[in-house]
C-alpha cells in the first residue's frame, strides 16, 4: 500500500489523540475524548494492515482478538476502586513491550529495515538502548505500584538501607552500558542495560508510600509515553513517535500538578526520595478493616472527638442552605458513591445547594473521585477543584467528609514538623458545621493524626460510609 496513504492514516489518528487529550482534560468531555480516542485507535490498525512489511495478517488478527478480548472481560469485571492498579498494571504492559521490540529489532535488525553497511545503524543503536531502559524501568516501577495499590506489598515505604547510592551507581551503570552498547552493539550490555534498568525501577518504587501514589501513577505514566516513544523510533513508526511523545510530555506536566498540589519536589518524584516518612499507624482505606467505632480519642491536648449520630446530622443536612461534601479514598473503598447521590438529590429537592470540592491527590490516582462521581450520574457542574472552592467554606452550612483525611488536615498549613507541612488542603475547618463519615479515628497515609477530628465543630459518624450514608437517607424519611 502507498506509503502516502499510510501516512495519511497516521496524521488522522495523531490528530484523534490530541483532540481525544484536549476532551480528557474536562468532565464533561471525557466521554466523547475517550470515543475520539477510540477512534484514532481504530485508524491506526487499519494503517498496521496496509503496511506492506506486515505479512502475517492471521497472527496479526489473533493477537488483536486476544487483547481485545482481554481488554473487554476486564472493561466488565474491575471496580472503581480498581483503577488505580489497573492503570499501573497497564502502565508495566507498555515498558515491558519497549524491552521486547528493543530486544527483537537487536535479534532480527534487517526487519526493521536498521541496517546499514551490515551493522545496526548507531542511531538505532541509541534509541533502543534508551527505549529499553526507559521501560524495563516502566514495568519493574509499575509493577510495585500495583502491589502497592492492590495491597499485596503494603501501603508503607519500604527503605532499603543506602538506597539513594544504590540507586545512583545503577543510573551510573545504565548509562556506561549504553555508552558501550552503542560503541560494540554488545548482546551483554544490551541485557546489562536491562536487568540494571529493571533493578532500578523496584528500588525507586519501593520505597514511596501510598500517599504518594497519585504521583507515581501519573509519573509512571509519563515514562510509558517515552518507552512508547522510543518503540516508535526503533520502528519507524511515526505515529508511535507522536503518541508517545504527547503520553509522556502530559504525564510530565500531570506529575508536576500532582507534586504543586502535594509540596513535593519533582526531582525527588523522579530520583524515588519522597514518601519516606516512617509511621506506626494503620493506613486508612488499606490494613484498617474494622467496623468497630471508636467513641472518643483524646489528642495531645486531652481533646475528646465527638460522636454524633445519623438522625441528628440528617436533621443538620436538612437545615442547611449550603453544603460542600468531600470525598476521600474511603467513599472508594466503600463503593458509596451511589448512596452519596441519594443524598444530593434529597438535599437538592429541599433546596440545599450542594458541591462536591475535590482535592488533587484524593484517592489513588489522578482524577479517581472525578471517575466515581461520574459513575454515580453526579451533575458535572456540581464538581469543583481545590482553587475554585476553598473560598467558599467560610460560607458553608456544612461540610461532609466522607473517608477523605490527609487532605483536610490543618496540620499542614500550622505545623512544621508535619510530614504534609505545605500541601495546599481543603479548608474544611472553615465551615460552621463540619462532619466526618469514617471507619474510626485512623490517621491517614501519611500516619499524621487528623486535628480537625477535636474541632468543637466536628461531628463523628463511625462506620463503613456506604451504610452510614444510607442510614442517612432513611433518617430523612424520620425528619
Amino acid at each position: 500500500m502507498c506509503a502516502n496513504f499510510i501516512n495519511f492514516l497516521y496524521l488522522i489518528a495523531s490528530i484523534c489523540f490530541i483532540v481525544a487529550l484536549k476532551g480528557l482534560s474536562d468532565a464533561k468531555t471525557a466521554r466523547n475524548g475517550n470515543v475520539v480516542g477510540i477512534i484514532g485507535m481504530a485508524v491506526a490498525l487499519i494503517a498496521v494492515f496496509c503496511d506492506a512489511r506486515v505479512s502475517n495478517y492471521v497472527f496479526t488478527v489473533l493477537a488483536i482478538l486476544a487483547g481485545g478480548t482481554i481488554g473487554i472481560f476486564i472493561a466488565k469485571k474491575i471496580e472503581m476502586t480498581a483503577l488505580p492498579q489497573l492503570i499501573a498494571g497497564f502502565h508495566s504492559f507498555v515498558g515491558l513491550a519497549a524491552v521486547f521490540v528493543a530486544v527483537s529489532a537487536y535479534m532480527a535488525p534487517e526487519v526493521f529495515g536498521i541496517v546499514c553497511d551490515g551493522a545496526i545503524k548507531m542511531s538505532s543503536l541509541i534509541e533502543m538502548s534508551i527505549g529499553a531502559a526507559i521501560g524495563a524501568i516502566t514495568f519493574t516501577g509499575s509493577l510495585v505500584a500495583f502491589g502497592k495499590l492492590q495491597g499485596i506489598l503494603g501501603s508503607k515505604p519500604i527503605m532499603i538501607p543506602e538506597r539513594h547510592l544504590i540507586n545512583s551507581v545503577l543510573g551510573i551503570s545504565i548509562i556506561l552500558l549504553i555508552v558501550i552498547f552503542c560503541a560494540t552493539a554488545s548482546m551483554t550490555s544490551l541485557f546489562g542495560i536491562i536487568l540494571a534498568s529493571f533493578a532500578l525501577g523496584l528500588l525507586l518504587v519501593i520505597p514511596i508510600g501510598g500517599a504518594d501514589m497519585p504521583v507515581i501513577i501519573s509519573m509512571l505514566n509519563s515514562y510509558s509515553g517515552w518507552a512508547a516513544s522510543g518503540i516508535g523510533f526503533t520502528l519507524g513508526n511515526t505515529l508511535l513517535i507522536i503518541t508517545g511523545a504527547l503520553v509522556g510530555s502530559s504525564g510530565a506536566i500531570l506529575s508536576y500538578v500532582m507534586c504543586k498540589a502535594m509540596n513535593r519536589s519533582i526531582f525527588n518524584v523522579i530520583l524515588g526520595g519522597f514518601g519516606s516518612q516512617k509511621s506506626d499507624k494503620t493506613a486508612e482505606g488499606t490494613t484498617e478493616k474494622s467496623d468497630k467505632p471508636v467513641a472518643e480519642k483524646s489528642d495531645t491536648s486531652g481533646k475528646l472527638a465527638k460522636e454524633g449520630n445519623a438522625l441528628d446530622v440528617a436533621k443538620l443536612l436538612k437545615g442547611s442552605k449550603s453544603v460542600i461534601i468531600v470525598p476521600g479514598y474511603g467513599m472508594a473503598v466503600a463503593h458509596a458513591q451511589h448512596a452519596i447521590k441519594e443524598i444530593v438529590d434529597f438535599l437538592k429537592k429541599n433546596n440545599v445547594r450542594v458541591r462536591f470540592a475535590i482535592h488533587p491527590v484524593a484517592g489513588r490516582m489522578p482524577g479517581h473521585m472525578n471517575v466515581l462521581l461520574a459513575e454515580a450520574n453526579i451533575d458535572y457542574d456540581d464538581i469543583v477543584e481545590l482553587e475554585e472552592i476553598n473560598d467558599d467554606f467560610k460560607n458553608t452550612d456544612l461540610a461532609l467528609v466522607i473517608g477523605a483525611n490527609d487532605v483536610t488536615n490543618p496540620a499542614a498549613k500550622t505545623n512544621t514538623s508535619s510530614p504534609i507541612y505545605g500541601m495546599p488542603i481543603l479548608d474544611v475547618e472553615s465551615a460552621k458545621n463540619i462532619v466526618f463519615i469514617k471507619r474510626s479515628l485512623s490517621s491517614g497515609y501519611s500516619g499524621v493524626d487528623n486535628e480537625l477530628f477535636y474541632n468543637p465543630k466536628t461531628v463523628m459518624l463511625y462506620g463503613d460510609a456506604k451504610k452510614v450514608a444510607e442510614s442517612l437517607v432513611k433518617e430523612f424519611d424520620n425528619i
